[in-house]
């Protein structure tokens, strides 16, 4: 048995193995509401996850650019205006916050 809390309209807001303070009621494991509710909640961890990885993509890539450029192996002029503008934009917003020192981790080592 599964303790759960419904909002006004009957949807399902939590789902607890043990009673919580706020529970509207119980329902079986095999519930058709609870195994949406818990398909719901893995889609949205799946998400918040793939959004995190996306960022993280983002500051890899972000990073990479600007090396190939150092390097001379690519110039900005190469990409297209919107990348070039994007590109600029999160520099100038970079080095507005102290340049890309202040902006790794102290737990980030090394490269990829």
């Amino acid at each position: 048995m599964l303790y759960v809390q419904r909002d006004a309209q009957g949807q399902l807001l939590r789902v607890e193995a043990a009673s919580f303070e706020g529970m509207t009621g119980t329902l079986p494991a095999d519930d058709q509401d609870v195994q949406a509710w818990f398909a719901n909640q893995q889609l949205e961890s799946g998400l918040l996850q793939l959004k995190q990885s996306d960022l993280d993509m983002i500051r890899v890539l972000d990073d990479l650019i600007s090396l190939l450029m150092s390097k001379g192996v690519i110039r900005i002029t190469d990409l297209p205006p919107a990348a070039q503008a994007k590109l600029m934009t999160r520099n100038q917003a970079r080095e507005a916050l102290g340049g890309l020192s202040r902006l790794i981790n102290e737990d980030e080592t090394g490269l990829i």
